[in-house]
């Protein structure tokens, strides 16, 4: 688990799973591009702009504004090594026939099109060095989509699209140095979902930290063989 030297971009940086990835690469001597929308929330989170951090507000919506982060992180670190998809969001509560336009065009934005505005700048870069590891965050219940699960049909969706993104990307990349597969998480232990589910026991679910556990296995060079590969991370739920 040593990643001195490399460029980890990690999306969604300031919130409890991007924190605890962006926090255990630098602990493993990786140099990290935190990458938010809000810099308030990143410093909150205990980040800045040093020799080892780069912050980079970023529209992961905005093409544009994605491949400028990229060029960023080229310039002031030599390249980019790992790329972690960890944006993304959760709603449910609909049956599919009541899904409103807007909660569906929103769990498809920020599951899918995020890894994909991402994806279509940093492999390029990848490439051309000829080599590189991309994680991304699925969600178990994403293999709900295969016989369905009530009131999460939009979400199970957008995350099933995040798992058959990861396993297409992977038989593309694997004969190119590139390695891309992703976890599968159940509930995540914040203070979000404790304060929304009071009477569950969090002890069950997955500490961030140990979330991050997992992404740095598939960006290190033991998962070097490991291509399209989903990862259920359920704790003891």
């Amino acid at each position: 688990m040593n990643f001195e030297t490399q460029c980890v971009v990690v999306t969604g940086a300031s919130g409890n799973l991007g924190a605890a990835v962006a926090c255990a690469f630098v602990k493993h001597g990786a140099n990290v591009v935190l990458v938010d929308r809000s810099r308030e929330h990143l410093v909150q989170a205990g980040f800045a702009d040093d020799a080892r951090h780069l912050i980079s507000i970023t529209d992961l919506l905005d093409q544009t504004q994605v491949n400028a982060m990229v060029q960023r992180a080229v310039a002031k670190f030599g390249g980019i090594h790992v790329l972690c998809n960890i944006a993304g969001g959760f709603r449910m509560g609909e049956a599919v026939h009541e899904t409103a336009d807007a909660n569906w065009n929103f769990l498809f934005d920020i599951n899918a099109r995020t890894l994909l505005h991402a994806a279509r700048a940093v492999v390029p870069q990848m490439l051309a060095q000829k080599g590189g590891k991309i994680i991304n965050v699925g969600a178990f219940a994403g293999l709900g989509a295969q016989k369905g699960s009530a009131q999460m049909g939009a979400y199970a969706a957008s995350k099933a699209s995040v798992m058959r993104l990861t396993e297409s990307m992977a038989a593309e990349l694997r004969e190119l140095g590139i390695n891309v597969n992703a976890v599968l998480p159940t509930i995540i232990d914040t203070p979000q979902n404790r304060k929304d589910m009071p009477d569950a026991d969090p002890s069950r679910w997955v500490a961030p930290e140990a979330l991050a556990d997992v992404v740095m296995f598939l960006a290190s060079d033991a998962a070097r063989a490991v291509h399209g590969a989903l990862v259920p991370v359920t704790g003891l739920s």
